[in-house]
């Protein structure tokens, strides 16, 4: 019995340290709240990072999509929280400016970058959003 417990214990521990680093990975650095309208027309905040090149905002969503991009898909029309400030902009994924993207991504985020790619899969098939303000 005494084993069973360690053995428990071990397994919590490692699974409650894999989500604190997640969380410091993910956390770590900017983050921006995605308010999306759902289906009934609730709208849904999702943090995501968010980076600028040549002058634009863009997010970047995996290649198997996720709930905020098919809401984003379904009406483009978002608002935006970076620094306190909170814009209307029109979402359009750009799959041409993804390796740029990742790139920027890689170098603004870093270590966390690359240690959320490997537990929730690869940045290969990611699709950039340009974000165009209305």
């Amino acid at each position: 019995m005494k084993y069973i417990a360690w053995s428990f214990g071990v397994i919590f521990s490692c699974l409650a340290l894999l989500v604190l680093v997640e969380r410091l990975a993910a956390e770590r650095i900017e983050v921006v709240e995605l308010h999306a309208k759902d289906a009934s027309g609730e709208t849904v905040i999702t943090r995501l990072w968010i980076v600028d090149h040549d002058g634009k905002q863009y997010l970047r969503v995996g290649a198997d999509g996720s709930g905020w991009f098919s809401r984003l898909k379904a009406n483009p029309e978002v608002q935006l929280t970076r620094e306190d400030n909170t814009l209307s902009f029109h979402a359009v994924p750009d799959p041409s400016k993804s390796e740029v993207v990742n790139q920027a991504m890689q170098a603004k985020y870093t270590w966390g970058d690359t240690f959320i790619g490997k537990l929730f899969g690869s940045r290969e098939g990611s699709i950039a959003i340009e974000l165009k303000l209305i």
